[in-house]
């Protein structure tokens, strides 16, 4: 994918948890990351490629998602 940098073999892909955790009921999304619950719980048993396509959603979201910081 691009934006990732290339993986050596056996190295996984790390998390994008941000020790921020709250869904945020309208969106249904955790606010410090930007995961769903669905990706949340998946994520441990994840192949590094599925762990780069919830990587992406994430960026793409960022893009979508106002900053909640003043």
């Amino acid at each position: 994918m691009m934006g990732f940098r290339a993986r050596e073999a056996g190295e996984q892909v790390a998390s994008p948890c941000t020790n921020l955790c709250a869904i945020d009921a309208a969106s249904g999304m955790c606010r410090g990351c930007l995961r769903t619950l669905d990706e949340i719980t998946i994520w441990g048993q994840a192949t590094n490629e599925e762990r780069l396509e919830i990587l992406a959603a994430v960026a793409r979201r960022k893009i979508d998602v106002p900053d909640p910081k003043p």
